[in-house]
Formats: C-alpha cells, sequence, structure tokens
C-alpha cells in the first residue's frame, strides 16, 4: 500500500474512483470507511457528488482540498480580481493588443493560470505530482461541463510530467510562469490550511533551481518567477526587474521585449 489511495463517500462514485485509480496507478480502497484498515495511509483520494477531493488523514479537521475553478475563491477572484491590473497580468507582459502563450510549469491546482486564462492567455500547464495533477484534472472536467467557465479552461491544457524534461518539447511559447514550492517562515499552524497539507505531500522543490535554464531557452518575451518576499532568486540568478506584493514577489526575467500594439 503506497502512502495515497482512491476511495469513495458514495457508492454511487465508485466507478469514477475506480477509474481514477487506475490512470494514475492509486491503490483503491472502496468505501472511505475502509481507510482504518490501513494505518500506513497518509491520504486519501475521495470521489465525493463526482467531485475528487485529498484528505490528510492524521489531520481531518483541515477538511478537503479539490480544484473548483466554477465557484468560491476562484469565482470570485474571476469576478473582482482587477483584471489586466492585477500584479500577474502585469508581470506576464499582459497589454492592449498582446495576449500572450503562457506555460505555467509548477501548475499545482492551476489557479494562477485560471487568472491568465479569464485574461484570454493559452496556458499550457506541467504538473510532476500525480495526486496535485488528478485534483487539477478533475477540476478541468468538471468546469468543461460549466457554461460559466467553459471557455476559460478551453484555453487550459494539462502535461503529466517533469518540467525540467519536457520544457524542452514546448514550441511557440511567449512566457514561462514557474511558482515552485519554498518552505515557509511561518509555524505550521499559521500557515493556511491547503499549504500545510501540500508542503507534507510535495515538499520543497529542491531542484527548482533547474527550471529556470530551460524557462530561458524556450520563452520568446520572458520567464516570470513567483517567489515570498524573503526567497532568495531563483538560480540565484538576479532578473530584469521585479514586482513586489505584501508577502510575495514576481521576479521578471526579461529576453526580449514584448512586442507594441499596432493599433
Amino acid at each position: 500500500m503506497n502512502r495515497v489511495a482512491v476511495a469513495y463517500a458514495d457508492p454511487v462514485d465508485a466507478e469514477k474512483a475506480k477509474t481514477i485509480a487506475n490512470q494514475w496507478g492509486f491503490d483503491y480502497i472502496g468505501d472511505i470507511a475502509a481507510a482504518v484498515n490501513f494505518p500506513e495511509l497518509e491520504f486519501i483520494l475521495q470521489v465525493n457528488i463526482q467531485r475528487l477531493e485529498l484528505i490528510k488523514l492524521d489531520e481531518p479537521k483541515l477538511g478537503a482540498i479539490a480544484v473548483d475553478f466554477v465557484s468560491g475563491a476562484t469565482a470570485h477572484r474571476r469576478k473582482f480580481g482587477g483584471g489586466r491590473g492585477q500584479d500577474i497580468a502585469k508581470a506576464v507582459g499582459l497589454k492592449h493588443g498582446f495576449t500572450p502563450c503562457v506555460l505555467d510549469a509548477t501548475a499545482g491546482l492551476g489557479r494562477d493560470a485560471f487568472v491568465l486564462a479569464t485574461l484570454g492567455c493559452n496556458v499550457k500547464m506541467i504538473e510532476r505530482n500525480p495526486i496535485v495533477a488528478a485534483l487539477l484534472q478533475d477540476g478541468l472536467l468538471r468546469a468543461s461541463l460549466s457554461n460559466e467557465v467553459k471557455d476559460i479552461t478551453d484555453r487550459m491544457t494539462l502535461m503529466f510530467g517533469s518540467s525540467i524534461e519536457n520544457m524542452t518539447d514546448e514550441e511557440d511559447i511567449d512566457v514561462v510562469y514557474l511558482d515552485p514550492m519554498y518552505p515557509h517562515k511561518e509555524k505550521s499552524a499559521a500557515v493556511k490550511k491547503e499549504m500545510r497539507v501540500f508542503q507534507s505531500l510535495v515538499g520543497e522543490d529542491l531542484d527548482s533551481d533547474a527550471l529556470l535554464a530551460p524557462a530561458l531557452q524556450i520563452a520568446h518575451y520572458r520567464v516570470v518567477v513567483k517567489r515570498p518576499s524573503y526567497a532568495d532568486f531563483l538560480a540565484k540568478k538576479k532578473p530584469s526587474t521585479s514586482i513586489k506584493m505584501k508577502k510575495n514577489r514576481f521576479d521578471v526575467y526579461v529576453n526580449k521585449a514584448i512586442p507594441k500594439p499596432t493599433v
């Protein structure tokens, strides 16, 4: 038994749970109640009313994590996030007349990719952790059934694999976006639920410095790296400029200037 298994909350979701387990190579245990029989399990991927959720078994009060592009915080940001005035929009170079094709090489749960797709970008995503990729794929599939966001998520594509190995295969990429995991200074109790779960699931991206060189090689215009405000530059390489926020910053590495509008 691996550290993660797939289960269902209700038998109506059994077939979907089996399909996910087979696709991603996870163990399938059936009813989530069976988790007590597998003390080695750390996480459960639970199908709950057709939605895939991640549960950290030793911290049940943290609740479930799922990708939801239709409602909740994602919907609020889509409607009220500030459009092209957002810092991430400035970082990738969104200007009147120019909407870049972006490669999000550290996709995670796809939230920043969704913001960029909302603003009109075509976003190719790469995620190497199979648990995270399974959650993201499930969120994209459910969003494709929603008339409210389908046109947005249609601009998002997901590849499962290592970005370090797969960035060389990408073409027509205007901007590469990187947001590697970085250890947080705050005590664990102060870090929000989702980040605590991800720190234990994924850990720090110890090879993240190796992302910058291939990113710079394939990006036509720029590479954008999201970092905590206290973190070192990726690969200790000074960026062309930085956009600073309260707790984070975007380091921007410019290959060449973004074309000016022709009109």
